[in-house]
């Protein structure tokens, strides 16, 4: 019968309702299951039919052994009938059926001949009957069934006897064995002097060290085959000897660490899917796989017993072992906190990179100030080497959830780090004609229009070949790298802003301020007015110290001299701040600030020159020079740097090296508004001062000031000074490492003279009395202290 079934088309199956298809579905699920049923009930017939041949399989004949009990062997004896009394044909027949197997198969009741065959017909019961038994003379032994073979006369079982040990057997064993071990407890155990313990120990811990060493030069020399050996190192890890525990597990880690990052690829590792799993692939496609998902799985399994020695340390929990003390616990955290600093420095790019980040980034602010020193370099070092961005994102989003779930009190340190990362431009919000696409290429109209055949035909291949460039270009690449700059700094900008509104007075207020002046150019031109008015209200408070001030005054200035440019706001408060604060400024602690000053200065007048007035101009080279008599020679060296800057960059400025005033009034040093103090009525006396300074540096820069600033002749300064800018000089004369820059020329002692006579000093004639004195010989005459009073009495 010919199946006249059509093909639904597309249109009926559009009409198709979904409660059909689902029926549909079930059907066929249904169909599945009863297959499956089927299938189940075909094998259980065949272990079934396995079995029935194995009960029907003829048993061989068993010569049992009769005990040689007295009371049984009697009672047969009576029970038995007496061979004398029995006939000798009847002897012979019962002699002649012993030899046959069927005498003891036959059931002796039944009539039926012997070789009559089995009838379909017969009960259970019947068959169950006529299986011969089994004197339990012997324990039964146990069959152990294995697969059934197969030939042309039909299924062959298989069976091996399971070896039985007998119980009496074992507890003779173990009572021989719990006598030994009680032996070996009553001999007392040798006595070991502290050399021989440290030798043995020392043996000890040198064999685990080449069996580390063997391990991990045959994963380096072989990562794709010996792969499993990676297990059999973690497993050291848990090292039982209390002797070399601490040592084995230390190196265990290194090694470990050193190794994941030879053999790590330069790429994530991601898991199979199934449809990938199921397919067939090449040998070396499957030893690929093989060796990056055990890759995988032990750097995981390593990665959570580092957290883990970390966490018990944290926890002080010991183990119920209690192989390794409290104390070693220290160190033992302290390598796996190295181990996981330099993973995340060295590994970026692979799996589990985000959980290694978790684990360090809280532990920047840990107590021990040696795992949170080297938490914070691991950071660094990540920033500063990154140069996508994805690193950095995640260390940035962690270190913000970390400062607010902390409810801001961390370590100021954990915000200083941000000031390490790598973003020098962001997205920043684009005008329409920006944003609109640009034309690149030629419609095919203007080509059609404006070219012919010939050189429509070039102008196809030169767009191909841009496009090419393009992609070689990695634009793309650019794009998304300023996207992830943009949103690290958004996080950053959200965590100094939540400071700046809800904890003005908590000790990260300085990294802030920090943190704004150096990333102020970057931010976005709708928080510039707020920004600046919570920068001033700061200031005005009067509870920052000088560098935080300073640092309000830079961050101001940043935002003023980048976007800040096209708005119109007068910083005339910042410049009054910062004059005023120069005078609390000296050798002493402060010292260091004059760096944040020499960077206010350079943007408040080399940047923004147009906007700087005369007087103002005047009045901070004055009191510039006056603050470089009473601060450490590095400090000056940058003053003076500055001040020729301003020299040469404003007009008039030589008017302060002249005596004669230039209007009037008179200069008023103490007075706080630059505009205001008449600096134009003084003169920089100073420069005469600083140009008698011990340091030689400081003496050229003086001298070069007086002469007026030249940039050529003889008053010009060399090339080494003149074209470094004034913090490069205030740098590179630091006294941080207790050295004197230029170095001090080291100076021979002259040699004393040495006089044998003193002939130069005294005149002839005391010269004369000494010579004669010197030669008379000592008298010693006895002491007559009544001498005097009598012959004052007889006079």
């Amino acid at each position: 019968r010919k199946n006249t079934k059509r093909v639904p088309s597309f249109r009926k199956l559009l009409r198709t309702s979904q409660i059909k298809l689902d029926n549909k579905l079930k059907n066929k699920q249904y169909k599945q299951k009863s297959a499956a049923k089927k299938y189940r009930k075909e094998q259980k017939r065949l272990r079934e039919a396995v079995r029935d041949a194995i009960s029907r399989k003829p048993f061989p004949l068993e010569e049992y052994k009769k005990k040689q009990v007295a009371r049984k062997h009697e009672e047969e004896q009576e029970d038995a009938l007496p061979l004398d009394m029995m006939d000798e044909d009847d002897i012979k027949l019962i002699e002649d059926l012993a030899q046959k197997a069927s005498f003891l198969t036959r059931d002796l009741s039944s009539n039926e001949p012997v070789h009559v065959k089995k009838r379909k017909h017969e009960s259970v019961i019947e068959k169950y009957e006529k299986v011969p038994r089994r004197m339990q003379t012997e324990p039964e032994k146990e069959l152990i069934h294995l697969l059934p073979i197969k030939d042309k006369s039909g299924i062959i079982p298989q069976a091996v006897e399971k070896p039985v040990v007998s119980v009496a057997h074992d507890e003779e064993e173990d009572t021989e064995e719990m006598e030994e071990a009680e032996e070996f407890d009553e001999e007392p155990l040798p006595v070991l002097t502290p050399e021989e313990m440290a030798a043995q120990r020392r043996q000890k811990l040198q064999e685990r060290k080449m069996q580390i060493a063997a391990l991990a030069s045959a994963i380096l020399s072989e990562p794709d085959n010996n792969i499993k050996k990676l297990k059999e190192l973690r497993a050291m890890l848990m090292e039982q000897d209390p002797n070399v525990a601490v040592i084995v597990r230390k190196l265990v880690m290194v090694s470990l660490m050193e190794i994941f990052k030879d053999i790590a690829p330069s790429y994530k590792i991601r898991p199979l899917t199934e449809a990938e799993k199921a397919t067939k692939v090449k040998k070396e496609t499957q030893k690929l796989r093989e060796f990056e998902e055990g890759l995988v799985s032990q750097y995981k399994f390593y990665l959570e017993n580092l957290e883990q020695t970390i966490k018990d340390w944290k926890q002080r929990k010991l183990k119920k072992s209690n192989v390794i003390s409290l104390k070693a616990y220290k160190g033992l955290a302290e390598v796996a906190v190295k181990c996981l600093c330099e993973l995340l420095v060295a590994l970026p790019h692979f799996n589990f990179h985000n959980n290694i980040i978790v684990l360090i980034v809280p532990l920047m602010n840990d107590p021990s100030k040696m795992i949170s020193e080297l938490c914070f370099e691991a950071v660094k070092n990540l920033f500063k080497q990154d140069k996508l961005g994805y690193a950095s994102l995640g260390v940035v989003k962690v270190i913000s959830g970390l400062v607010r779930g902390r409810n801001y009190d961390v370590r100021p340190e954990v915000l200083k780090v941000f000031l390490h990362l790598r973003i020098k431009e962001v997205e920043l919000q684009k005008d329409s004609e920006d944003i609109a696409p640009k034309k690149k290429f030629m419609t095919y109209k203007e080509k059609r229009k404006n070219l012919s055949r010939m050189q429509r035909k070039w102008k196809k291949a030169e767009e191909k070949l841009e496009r090419e460039l393009l992609e070689a270009e990695a634009s793309e690449s650019k794009e998304k790298k300023l996207k992830l700059h943009t949103e690290t700094l958004n996080i950053v900008f959200l965590t100094y802003f939540r400071i700046l509104k809800k904890a003005q007075k908590s000790p990260l207020l300085p990294a802030v301020l920090e943190g704004l002046a150096k990333f102020a150019h970057l931010i976005n031109v709708e928080f510039f007015d707020d920004l600046l008015i919570v920068l001033h209200s700061l200031i005005t408070s009067g509870g920052l110290s000088n560098r935080e001030s300073l640092h309000c005054i830079l961050s101001a200035f940043h935002i003023l001299s980048g976007q800040g440019d096209v708005l119109n706001i007068d910083p005339m408060k910042f410049y009054t701040h910062l004059y005023k604060t120069l005078f609390s400024l000296h050798a002493g602690r402060t010292n260091e600030d004059i760096g944040i000053v020499l960077q206010c200065l350079d943007v408040m007048f080399a940047k923004r020159r147009k906007q700087v007035s005369q007087q103002r101009a005047l009045a901070f080279l004055k009191r510039l020079s006056t603050l470089a008599l009473h601060v450490l020679p590095n400090s000056s060296v940058g003053i003076l740097a500055t001040n020729r800057v301003f020299m040469q960059m404003f007009p008039k400025m030589d008017l302060l090296l002249d005596n004669e005033s230039q209007g009037s009034g008179i200069y008023l040093p103490e007075l706080d508004e630059p505009e205001h103090c008449n600096a134009q009525n003084t003169a920089l006396w100073e420069l005469h001062l600083l140009q008698r300074h011990y340091h030689p540096t400081v003496q050229k820069f003086a001298a070069h000031l007086i002469a007026g600033a030249p940039t050529e002749g003889s008053g010009a300064l060399s090339l080494d000074f003149s074209q470094r800018s004034a913090t490069e000089l205030f740098e590179a004369y630091c006294m941080k490492g207790m050295t004197f820059n230029p170095p001090v020329a080291s100076v021979t002692p002259r040699r004393k003279d040495t006089f044998s006579q003193m002939d130069s000093f005294v005149d002839g004639e005391l010269n004369k009395q000494l010579q004669q004195h010197l030669s008379e010989t000592a008298v010693h005459k006895s002491l007559d202290f009544a001498k005097h009073l009598k012959e004052s009495s007889l006079s």
